[in-house]
């Protein structure tokens, strides 16, 4: 089965103390396992190292640390999706046609990514925003 990987996801497997810790990381281990396969886009990349590096975490995450967070627990094991100019100018007007503003757009982006990809399931804590997003995908759209 090949399921797609929302940011939120990667950061929660990332940090011990976030509250959906466990859950990430089981979910991160299945891919490891290879009894999944997991997906991620390019830019979940930048926004994992983005939230990881900003965000006040006790102890804090430094950018070394979040880098070998990612090169050595993400990247060797998950399948990476890019998206063309053209899918980014497709997904922005489709966000612009249906009046989506703001983030809405950061999830609106993965959502592409993993329909491109051929994804079976899409994992993320934002279920009710992706589904909103994505009609006829709500079935695919769960947490871990």
């Amino acid at each position: 089965m090949k399921v797609y990987f929302d940011t939120a996801i990667l950061v929660a497997a990332s940090v011990s103390d976030h509250p959906h810790h466990s859950q990430a990381i089981a979910a991160l281990r299945m891919v490891r396992n290879k009894e999944i396969v997991g997906h991620v886009s390019g830019h979940s990349l930048a926004e994992v190292y983005a939230v990881l590096t900003r965000t006040p975490f006790t102890p804090p995450v430094y950018p070394a640390e979040a880098w070998k967070l990612l090169s050595e627990n993400i990247i060797p094991f998950f399948e990476i999706v890019a998206l063309t100019p053209a899918m980014y100018r497709e997904t922005i007007q489709e966000c612009s046609e249906s009046g989506w503003t703001g983030g809405r757009i950061y999830d609106a982006l993965h959502i592409h990514c993993a329909k491109n990809a051929g994804c079976d399931l899409i994992y993320t804590f934002n279920v009710r925003h992706f589904r909103q997003l994505a009609p006829g995908w709500e079935e695919r759209i769960a947490a871990p």
